[in-house]
């Protein structure tokens, strides 16, 4: 049987929209009916079509409710949608309240010149609302996750994402600083929300989101996917530097290990795609010596005093290792409060002075317009802590 040019088209529409046939029959049927009433139809007549896209036909039916009388708190039926009982049994004998009587009307040979114009103006219409109704439950149910866009354009200090079927929006906010987004390039980026407006679905893109490490991780790290392997917190300062700790779900699983991979190609995969953002692995640990310990890596620990009523720890190292505890800018030590959830005093062994770092500075806060900001240098090599429980992503030899 062969398709008719009607179809087709339909078909076509269906596939440049990405919208169900049926939606589209839908809006044909509704342009239909506007168009009937504009030139053949009655005020009281409540004007249904039925479209049939093989065929190209259609049925009019004057469409009404059957009730016994006015609804409570009005004075007379709507003769538009209702019709009484007894004029229904006039038209069917064997009526019913709540029933629907179905009036068929005669189809016209053509419409008019305005009639045709206003079904055009109402399919443009509703296609254009069904677009963006599948636009919006696409995306909306993608919340929460990594894609991979293609860089549309650059309008000031906002970038544009096309993502497939609509454009996503990554103010300078979400924006990586100093990480240069070329026209055509390709780019991973996490969907922060998706929201409905009067000129279409809104997308908001993130590059800064921590969750969009975790994402990378996942899709990296097969253990991390099948949760043998889980994450268990994020501090991230984004373009500078990453910590996770990670925890194995199952015994002989090593969690550093496994997200460093054979080599290091795991983290080093998920390093490129962040823009060369230093990552530290970290294991972690319900023993919160420990793990504020590991989490101050690549410096070496000496002693770790809690204060479980402060919810703070105290922690000394030797004066060769003070600087590198408190990091350029406090970076280490203020991820290391992030990751760990603990309030953190870095002591000299020798001079005993209390270095307090507040877990709300942030050094890569989002620059006022026309403020420089110095890339950060790379920190001083130093060996591996005195508990081998952290890996970074620049190990001299990367574990297998």
């Amino acid at each position: 049987m062969q398709t008719s040019p009607i179809l087709m088209a339909i078909q076509q529409i269906c596939d440049e929209k990405n919208i169900p046939v049926s939606a589209v029959v839908e809006t044909i049927e509704q342009a239909l009916a506007s168009a009937y009433r504009k030139d053949f139809g009655e005020p009281n007549q409540n004007i249904k079509v039925e479209f049939d896209p093989v065929t190209g036909g259609s049925r009019i039916f004057d469409v009404k409710t059957v009730v016994i009388g006015p609804a409570e708190g009005e004075e007379e039926i709507n003769e538009k949608k209702e019709i009484l009982l007894a004029d229904a049994k006039k038209i069917k004998k064997d009526a019913a309240e709540g029933e629907e009587i179905r009036t068929e009307l005669p189809v016209p040979e053509e419409y008019g010149r305005v009639a045709a114009q206003t079904a055009k103006q109402v399919i443009i219409q509703r296609l254009r609302e069904a677009e963006r109704e599948m636009v919006f439950t696409e995306y909306k149910d993608k919340e929460g996750q990594v894609l991979l866009g293609t860089i549309q354009r650059v309008e000031g200090r906002t970038v544009f994402v096309d993502l497939g079927h609509t454009v996503a929006v990554m103010p300078y906010a979400e924006q990586i600083p100093r990480e240069h987004y070329a026209t055509g390039a390709r780019v991973k980026v996490y969907l922060v929300s998706v929201s409905a407006s009067s000129r279409g679905p809104e997308v908001l893109v993130s590059r800064t989101h921590p969750e969009i490490v975790r994402q990378l991780f996942a899709q990296e790290v097969p253990e991390i996917a099948a949760g043998t392997v889980e994450i268990k917190s994020i501090a991230r300062e984004a373009g500078s530097r990453t910590k996770i700790a990670v925890i194995a779900t199952e015994p002989n699983i090593d969690p550093i290990g496994s997200c460093v991979g054979q080599r290091g190609m795991r983290v080093q995969t998920v390093i490129t795609q962040l823009g060369g953002e230093k990552i530290d692995i970290i294991e972690w640990s319900e023993d919160a010596q420990k793990f504020i310990s590991a989490a101050l890596s690549p410096a070496k620990v000496q002693l770790v005093e809690i204060d479980e009523a402060n919810h703070s720890a105290k922690v000394t190292v030797a004066e060769d290792q003070l600087s590198l505890a408190i990091g350029r800018g406090g970076q280490n030590v203020r991820l290391a409060v992030k990751l760990a959830g603990w309030k953190i005093d870095i002591i000299g062994s020798a001079t005993g002075e209390v270095q307090n770092i507040e877990a709300e500075e942030d050094a890569t806060k989002t620059p006022a317009e026309g403020e420089i900001i110095e890339s950060p240098e790379k920190q001083s090599e130093s060996t591996e802590p005195t508990e081998p429980t952290t890996k970074t992503e620049e190990p001299t030899e990367p574990s297998a």
